[in-house]
């Protein structure tokens, strides 16, 4: 499902979907052995993570969980997570914040999947400087832990 509002963040292709409800919900697409942001927590935020296709390897709290198509993990404020994509395959993900707020960061740091070279000037180190500068402003919270 890609639309002209996909954007690529951090190698991640994160295409919106527009609710009336309060939350944000993007579908992720990830490409093989990628890795996630890192570990991080958010205090306003409850997470929400459904596997739709693949496998994607978790961090919770410093415990490891690899979630494969079907499986969900849900993440209450406070808590630091990550997450990667150690396989040979694609994986995709449907992601909620809630409450409604959070698609403005994707926003701001993704890069319009129509630029050119986009997935590549997603990982660029202006890429990652933007990020790290922004991410106080939406709750983003950076821990010392790893996947």
């Amino acid at each position: 499902m890609k639309t002209k509002n996909t954007l690529w963040v951090l190698g991640h292709q994160i295409t919106p979907s527009m609710t009336s409800a309060n939350f944000d919900l993007v579908h992720i697409e990830t490409p093989p052995h990628t890795p996630g942001p890192p570990p991080h927590t958010h205090q306003k935020y409850t997470e929400f993570f459904l596997v739709t296709e693949g496998e994607a390897e978790f961090m919770l709290n410093g415990e490891r969980k690899v979630l494969k198509a079907g499986s969900s993990v849900d993440i209450p404020p406070g808590s630091a997570h990550t997450y990667r994509n150690s396989s040979d395959q694609p994986c995709k993900m449907i992601n909620i914040h809630s409450p409604k707020g959070f698609m403005e960061f994707f926003r701001t740091v993704g890069v319009s999947e129509g630029e050119d070279q986009a997935k590549e000037s997603s990982v660029s180190q202006q890429a990652i400087e933007k990020v790290m500068k922004v991410s106080s402003q939406f709750d983003i919270e950076y821990q010392q832990a790893e996947v």
